[in-house]
């Protein structure tokens, strides 16, 4: 439904609830939401994206070459992806049938499949829009397969979701991908100019207030007009035609750094943080930290990430990583936020410079290979427990030798593997404390080629 007919059919407003004023027979066109009288009518019109519509483009070449495909469009909120849906059944001319995700189910799908067929008999195309895709299951998903094969619909599915994960693979193969991308500061400001010209009050903002706006609408197309919306109001309701950054701060709540706790912007920034520690860069390791904790990521969760990268990054390189990343975790649940950050910083800071090494974690992961392979080998006979006089007869632990009466408190020679097993999972690095360590473990097997000799 286009947004005159939607405004055509809505019905008058009944009696006020209390009967005391009187009913409101005429909808001011500036009771519509300032994101929507914005929407772009024309593709020239949309802000941003110009991997996708500048020319040459997958997107623009699509809308030029007259033959309209079904997509998913991927994308953090309010970078255009309804927009673009609406625009591509505006230029091929085809009924848009949207669908919330979050609202709807089977029957809207049946509903929306029974109005395609009657355009396909009218000679109409019909393109079916699904916001927020990731959030139907599988068997919803599975639904549109068949309409979409035989092209009774396209279908075009918005998701802020890595649709790898979130998309069924039937319905992802039969889609083209296109990643949309958060907008600049200076595709904002563009937006920013034009939503000033669109305000009922003449506003002005200084760059202060700006560079403010800019900042909250971390990129989001939506939040920013929103955000000038209620700044046009609180200007009128205060008498004011022009805005500083002290009456954004007093007007507008104050805006996280766009974020979502369980889904790609949380996992691509706990994977960034990782990445810098693990890479011995510090800065930018507290850059990512500040940026998680500033978008509301659980600094528990954060605190338990560090302990696994002390393990896996550093291991034996530097043991006290790991005490230090307990401790500053133990140190957060002692006096929460914001004093227990700076505790998660300081550990964050030691593991990005400490000496690093995956050995531990490499032979781990070898040893676990290696048992899933052989299965259970028997416990060699000289290394099983023998507390009884039976298990002794047996020859339980006989020929064990307690390395503690050896020279040097080391059995040379001894075995201590399942029969026929010779495998070396840990091999110490040369940084930090390994580098001692494989000095010692390298004395050690000397004295067991002299044993063996």
């Amino acid at each position: 439904m286009s947004l005159e007919t939607a405004k055509a059919d809505t019905p008058p407003l009944g009696d006020d609830l209390f009967g005391d004023t009187p009913p409101a027979r005429v909808r001011s066109e500036n009771a519509i939401p300032l994101a929507e009288r914005l929407r772009p009518s024309r593709l020239s019109q949309v802000i941003g994206q110009p991997h996708l519509l500048g020319p040459g483009m997958p997107l623009c070449l699509a809308f030029e070459s007259g033959r309209l495909h079904s997509m998913i469009l991927w994308g953090p909120p309010g970078v255009g992806k309804t927009t673009l849906a609406r625009l591509a059944a505006q230029h091929f001319q085809a009924d848009f049938i949207p669908v919330s995700a979050v609202l709807a189910g089977i029957k809207e799908i049946r509903e929306a499949i029974e109005r395609a067929r009657i355009n396909r008999q009218a000679g109409r195309r019909t393109l079916l829009f699904v916001d927020e895709v990731h959030r139907f299951n599988k068997a919803q998903q599975d639904a549109f397969l068949p309409h979409v094969e035989s092209g009774l619909i396209t279908f075009i599915g918005a998701t802020t979701e890595n649709p790898s994960f979130e998309v069924v693979g039937a319905l992802l193969s039969r889609t083209q991908v296109y990643v949309l991308r958060s907008l600049t500061d200076e595709e904002l400001a563009a937006l920013l100019d034009r939503a000033l010209a669109q305000q009922d009050a003449a506003i002005t903002l200084d760059d202060a207030a700006r560079s403010l706006l800019l900042g909250n609408a971390d990129g989001d197309a939506r939040r920013l007009l929103n955000m000038v919306e209620q700044l046009g109001i609180a200007a009128q309701a205060t008498g004011r035609s022009h805005i500083d950054s002290d009456f954004c701060s007093q007007t507008l709540a104050p805006a996280r750094r766009r974020f979502d706790k369980g889904g790609d912007q949380f996992y691509d920034q706990i994977s960034a943080l990782h990445k810098a520690v693990r890479g011995s860069h510090p800065d930018a390791a507290l850059y990512w930290l500040a940026r998680m904790l500033d978008g509301g990521a659980d600094p528990l969760y954060i605190g338990r990430r560090l302990i696994r990268m002390a393990s896996e990054d550093i291991g034996l390189a530097d043991p006290r990583a790991h005490t230090l990343a307990l401790e500053a975790v133990a140190v957060y649940e002692r006096l929460g936020s914001p004093e227990g950050e700076l505790a998660l910083a300081q550990a964050v800071t030691y593991l990005a410079v400490a000496a690093k090494s995956n050995a531990v974690y490499r032979a781990w992961n070898d040893a676990q290979a290696l048992v899933k392979a052989t299965g259970t080998l028997p416990v060699p006979e000289h290394l099983r427990n023998a507390p009884t006089r039976l298990m002794k007869d047996l020859g339980h632990g006989q020929g064990y030798r307690y390395a503690h009466d050896e020279p040097q408190g080391y059995a040379a020679g001894s075995s201590y593997l399942p029969a026929g097993l010779q495998v070396q999972f840990y091999r110490p690095t040369d940084r930090g404390l390994e580098q001692r360590i494989g000095e010692r473990l390298a004395s050690l097997r000397e004295l067991d080629q002299k044993a063996d000799s």
